[in-house]
């Protein structure tokens, strides 16, 4: 490695100034890591939140920033212990900082709301996505490998134990994917500030991280003297807190959901009727996305020699109308409204059951068949058919279960936060609490409540076992 590292400073407005060393920015001033630009890091929040337009790769930077500042804290609280704990070395912080400042690389636009629902794509973070990137031909991998960290800095981004790259320690990876580690950090700062929501932590949490010399896990330690540290715990339930109300007042507003159901719905059409290739999606920015989509939705017209395409199957044709009214919608902000809200907590005993039927994997033509008779039953029961669309935006809802390691008073070795939740009742009311945000929608294109009314009626009858809480008024 060359002794000398030069330093660029970014300002940024959530941690004022960056700084990267000459590596770190030729990996940023790579194409794939300029298109994170026109990736916003909140999908269609903006449509709620007309101030969440910040991107995938300003949090990429300052995931970066975060993780050097626990790598110092881990190596100050190594400096007091050091024979309980260990440190990271300048050559592995090097790695990290570059895993941290490319593990958004994968992402696509809305990637959560297409990838997480919908089972029709890989998610952005498997093995497949990573090694198309960071391949040894690639314009990142050929810098990595230049740098002599390209199988290191894939260690630490792949799904743990993938064939064919080395063991990294634990902690490595804690530093990006742990329930409370830089990415999570950053992008609570980072969306706070953008939403206007006055949701904060103290950043005195990053200071308590320590790695545990015998597993090799990242920690924090709230036991001094065989006492529990509150302040220390809190700091812990602050962080967690704030991530559950982001996700209660963002990351699932209804609105929010409405228009990435209808994204969701749009790209599942182009892919299943229009030709659509998923590879297609993988590096395009927000802003060509929806030009994308609508160009294989389109009605099919006459070739340029005159020559008429060959008909096509009602249904398809049908699936293709409606992804084209949901494009046009999108275009003007005209977003489904809410007809039915099947909630956990109404709805514990069928939850799983309504998943398997319409959600799982290649689950599309049972979805399509019942919102097919819901539009059939309205247009039946005298109303004029109206796009339906049946939406979870999360099969399940989870906290990682507080994965983070901690020493816990009477405790013989660090284990994940959760297994203390029976001493914790903060945490078990927040785990509680944020796996009851799972809701199932029933979405229409009318703001009608009588149409919406009428819609939920017809709902009960082809769903009678669950429990539908929502109630359309006129002021819905």
């Amino acid at each position: 490695m060359n002794e000398r590292r030069r330093y660029s400073v970014i300002r940024d407005p959530v941690h004022g100034d960056l700084y990267l060393t000459d590596e770190e920015m030729a990996l940023l001033d790579t194409a794939a890591m300029q298109r994170l630009r026109g990736v916003r890091q909140l999908g269609t929040a903006y449509l709620v939140y007309p101030g969440a337009q910040h991107t995938r790769f300003e949090h990429s930077l300052g995931t970066l920033h975060l993780t050097s500042r626990l790598v110092a804290a881990i190596n100050r609280n190594r400096e007091l212990r050091p024979e309980g704990l260990l440190g990271i070395a300048p050559d592995e912080e090097r790695i990290v900082r570059a895993a941290a400042l490319l593990h958004d690389v994968t992402h696509i636009p809305s990637g959560h709301c297409i990838e997480d629902t919908r089972g029709m794509l890989e998610r952005h973070d498997s093995a497949s996505r990573y090694l198309a990137l960071l391949g040894e031909s690639s314009e990142l991998g050929t810098l990595l490998s230049r740098m002599g960290i390209r199988r290191e800095v894939l260690a630490v981004l792949l799904p743990d134990g993938t064939p064919g790259y080395p063991e990294v320690p634990a902690c490595w990876r804690e530093l990006l994917s742990d329930t409370i580690c830089a990415d999570l950090l950053d992008y609570l700062k980072r969306d706070a500030l953008f939403t206007g929501l006055n949701l904060a932590y103290d950043e005195r949490v990053l200071s308590y991280f320590m790695v545990d010399r015998a597993s090799g896990h990242l920690f924090v330690d709230v036991e001094k003297r065989g006492l529990l540290r509150e302040d220390i715990l809190s700091e812990l339930l602050r962080v967690l807190e704030a991530r559950y109300f982001f996700s209660e007042r963002v990351y699932y507003h209804h609105a929010k959901v409405a228009a990435g159901a209808m994204i969701a719905q749009i790209v599942e059409t182009a892919l299943l009727h229009g030709g659509l290739q998923p590879e297609q999606l993988h590096a395009l920015t927000d802003a060509e996305l929806l030009p994308l989509l609508e160009r294989h939705i389109a009605a099919p017209t006459a070739s340029p020699r005159g020559e008429l395409f060959p008909p096509i199957r009602s249904d398809v044709a049908e699936e293709l109308a409606r992804a084209r009214e949901l494009a046009a919608r999108l275009r003007c902000r005209r977003l489904l409204k809410r007809a039915c809200v099947w909630p956990l907590y109404a709805n514990r005993a069928v939850q799983q059951a309504l998943l398997d039927r319409f959600f799982a994997p290649g689950r599309h033509a049972e979805r399509a068949a019942f919102e097919r008779e819901v539009r059939e039953q309205l247009r039946r029961a005298g109303h004029e058919p109206v796009v339906i669309q049946l939406y979870c935006p999360s099969r399940k809802m989870q906290l990682k279960e507080a994965a983070t390691h901690v020493r816990f008073p009477g405790a013989p070795a660090i284990a994940p936060l959760s297994d203390f939740a029976d001493r914790i009742p903060r945490l078990a009311d927040l785990e509680r609490s944020y796996r009851d945000l799972w809701k199932l929608y029933l979405f229409a294109g009318t703001d009608e409540p009588r149409v919406l009314t009428e819609i939920g009626r017809i709902a009960a009858r082809l769903l009678p076992d669950a429990v539908n809480v929502y109630q359309p008024t006129a002021a819905h």
